[in-house]
């Protein structure tokens, strides 16, 4: 078979791969779901502070006539206590929220792969130490070392996304170390390197392209996490600070506002639960999509 002919059927096949998967994930009506919740909150983390209805409150502007003002017209979710919209901090409070997980899974993804794919390729005594540091890294709850961290770092966006990528990488490892020890010895691995190719091009070239799905899946899944764990720590103060429109923050200040302005702090709950509960399901109908084994 010619190489033109060889990359045409590849085509072919990657294409009938990814209809099939899509096919998959179109049969769970709460992977949709997922789905659309998760496009409206990047949509959201993008434009959010443009399509907010009162976009001076995010600027700082406060109105002492209208603090503590019950959901209406007017003020769909209410109004604070200084009279900010609460329906625009939380449309705001989605850039800072999801782009700071997105920006936690992706820096610990790019470190957990690296480290798991020498340790799976390489093995003897790399794999022994990388790994052995990964456990000890598991031993310590991933919060409470992303919060030992983010207060040497200092209290900060950058920071906060930095402590929790540092917490966050072993799930990673562990993940790929074991999918490069399942691949590295398959044939075309082996054909490979009889035909003299370097441990790096056939890491990066014929291995990573491999484990790329499983780890596609658990990006998606640690999204909604993530988003937790943000919101975990602007809620103790050790994240993101006041008046930053963030909704651990805006559920943190609004903890005295209760019971009586309840608005205050049930909007902000309800967008991190509405952004958990998306990005788990549209993570398991990419599971479901990319891996057919995986359904029931």
């Amino acid at each position: 078979m010619s190489a033109r002919t060889t990359a045409e059927a590849s085509g072919t096949s990657g294409g009938e791969g990814l209809a099939r998967a899509f096919y998959r994930f179109r049969q769970n009506p709460l992977s949709l779901v997922g789905l659309v919740l998760v496009a409206l909150l990047l949509f959201l983390a993008i434009f959010g502070p443009l399509v907010a209805p009162y976009p001076e409150h995010l600027a700082g502007e406060v109105s002492v006539l209208d603090r503590f003002k019950p959901p209406s017209a007017a003020f769909w979710f209410g109004t604070n206590e200084v009279g900010q919209d609460i329906l625009s901090m939380v449309v705001a409070g989605a850039q800072v929220s999801l782009l700071s997980a997105m920006g936690v899974i992706v820096i610990a993804t790019l470190i957990g792969t690296l480290i798991g794919l020498a340790a799976g390729y390489f093995g003897t005594w790399i794999d022994e130490v990388l790994m052995r540091f990964t456990d000890l890294i598991l031993t310590l709850p991933a919060l409470i070392l992303a919060m030992a961290i983010a207060a040497g770092l200092g209290p900060s966006i950058v920071n906060m996304v930095i402590a929790l990528a540092l917490a966050w990488w072993p799930g990673f490892a562990r993940l790929v170390r074991g999918e490069v020890i399942g691949l590295k010895e398959e044939q075309f691995v082996v054909a490979a390197r009889a035909q003299g190719a370097g441990a790096g091009r056939i890491i990066f070239r014929h291995i990573l392209p491999n484990v790329t799905s499983p780890i596609i899946v658990k990006m998606s899944l640690d999204v909604g996490f993530a988003i937790l764990a943000v919101a975990s720590l602007g809620f103790i103060g050790i994240g993101v600070r006041p008046p930053t429109p963030e909704w651990g923050v805006m559920l943190s200040v609004s903890r005295s506002n209760l019971p009586h302005f309840w608005w205050t702090a049930i909007f902000p709950g309800m967008a991190i639960f509405v952004a958990v509960l998306a990005f788990n399901l549209f993570g398991e109908g990419l599971r479901q999509a990319l891996d057919p084994r995986a359904r029931r």
